[in-house]
């Protein structure tokens, strides 16, 4: 059977903002539909992704920037950096971790680093290891995203 991700809800305080920021990052507007005025949808699709997010009025509980942990996986890290950069959105350096973990935890949008050989070290992986080179980014509210650079897939994925 399969499972596929479909969706993520993420919880902004302001629809329209968010809006914004997203199609600013280049993500595909899907929907953008208003049943009340206390029940509103937005649907993004990032490029080349099966998995959508979905956020507006009414939709969510939860505290507007506690969704952490965001992964974008992209070819070359370097130049979705720019990618983004280009578009506005304020991105951290690309990074990798000095013992090669790619394990990491979130807060805020940022990787914390706090076991033996996750220090940080600026650039991309040196050998450019797929799932190893990052950059970090969060939206207006701090839901947090990670970009991943993955030339190559692990087998079975």
């Amino acid at each position: 059977m399969d499972l596929k991700l479909e969706l993520i809800v993420l919880p902004v305080s302001d629809v329209d903002r968010a809006k914004a920021f997203y199609e600013a990052a280049g993500f595909r507007l899907d929907l953008d539909a208003a049943a009340s005025e206390d029940w509103r949808a937005v649907h993004f699709t990032p490029p080349g992704s099966e998995c959508s997010i979905i956020f507006g009025k009414g939709l969510t509980h939860l505290a507007p920037g506690s969704v952490q942990g965001l992964y974008l996986i992209v070819s070359d890290i370097e130049e979705a950096h720019a990618d983004l950069v280009g578009r506005g959105i304020e991105v951290s350096e690309v990074f990798h971790d000095a013992g090669g973990i790619f394990h990491h935890g979130h807060d805020a949008g940022r990787i914390v680093h706090d076991g033996p050989g996750q220090e940080r070290v600026a650039g991309p992986h040196p050998d450019r290891d797929s799932y190893g080179s990052y950059a970090t980014f969060s939206d207006p509210d701090g839901n947090g995203w990670v970009l991943q650079e993955v030339r190559q897939r692990a087998p079975g994925r």
